[in-house]
């Protein structure tokens, strides 16, 4: 359905999901997995008008600048290994001669989840000696600069950063946040002793923190904002990162990355290398349309 919902830029025309695999899909995105195997009973509802529309917003992107290439690398009909992928991103390049772009484009996909930006290889250095020649990758951090809500450009280098919907709340940006028990537990006790508080450190208040900081993080799909999520920020005196995560209205990405890709809802890749901006945000005119059925 991500595929799908990607695709559809008439606001008006309803996007409609099946979990074929509920065994080893979670299919939040479609109707209930009872409708999988009695779908004639979903028809039915639609037919006597028990369900209600819902209008799961989606993010725009803009691309300007440098290092850019508006031709999108389709990673479901590819399939393609890291290297292949910025091959194909290369060979779109020369394929297409607006590697620069003056003004904001606008790219011909909304994403229902998630954009993810960062570097999409790790370097690679070669050795030769004596023995047979062997290779082995190190992890290039992205490097970047953001401003939130038009807000003062900050220099960051970390493993990517993530932007989502509502509806992405619940997926990868979810896990990137959430907390476990084990990490509540150990900030409640520096806390109490350093301000010898008097909470009872037991199983239920450990559990009511962790539960209430991690439902912080989900949002409904309607809600017409963004959340952030930096992965693994770097801080030092060159590098800062006053925010981590939060919601925002509007992100500004601008690439300082070698080999870098935005990639929307994990199927759709757009080279984003140095020099290229994207400007990322919600307009309601780009929600999808979409069903709740009524029990």
């Amino acid at each position: 359905m991500l595929l799908a919902a990607s695709k559809v830029l008439d606001r008006l025309k309803p996007v409609i999901g099946i979990n074929t695999d509920p065994d080893r899909s979670e299919g939040h995105l479609c109707l209930p997995v009872r409708y999988t195997h009695s779908f004639p009973d979903a028809l039915q509802k639609f037919y006597s008008g028990e369900f209600r529309w819902q209008w799961r917003q989606r993010i725009r992107l803009y691309l300007e600048g440098t290092g850019i290439n508006p031709v999108p690398v389709d990673l479901h009909e590819q399939q393609l290994s890291q290297e292949q992928h910025s091959r194909a991103h290369v060979n779109g390049r020369f394929q297409d001669q607006r590697s620069q772009i003056s003004e904001p484009h606008l790219l011909p996909v909304r994403s229902l989840n998630e954009v993810f930006i960062g570097e999409s290889l790790s370097s690679r250095v070669n050795y030769k000696s004596c023995k047979p020649s062997f290779k082995f990758s190190l992890h290039r951090a992205s490097y970047y600069e953001i401003s939130v809500d038009d807000g003062p450009w900050e220099k960051q280098k970390s493993s990517g950063l993530n932007i989502c919907t509502g509806t992405g709340s619940k997926a990868w940006s979810f896990n990137i946040n959430k907390i476990a028990n084990q990490a509540v537990e150990e900030i409640l006790k520096i806390a109490k002793s350093y301000e010898n508080l008097k909470l009872p450190l037991n199983k239920e208040l450990i559990q009511k923190v962790t539960n209430g900081y991690n439902e912080s993080l989900l949002y409904s799909p309607e809600e017409p904002r963004l959340f952030f999520s930096i992965r693994e920020p770097i801080s030092n005196r060159v590098f800062s990162s006053s925010r981590q995560r939060g919601f925002a209205s509007k992100v500004c990405i601008r690439s300082r990355c070698w080999d870098a890709c935005m990639v929307v809802d994990g199927g759709t890749s757009f080279e984003f290398n140095d020099g290229a901006i994207a400007s990322i945000l919600i307009n309601t005119e780009d929600a999808l349309r979409t069903v709740l059925l009524e029990d």
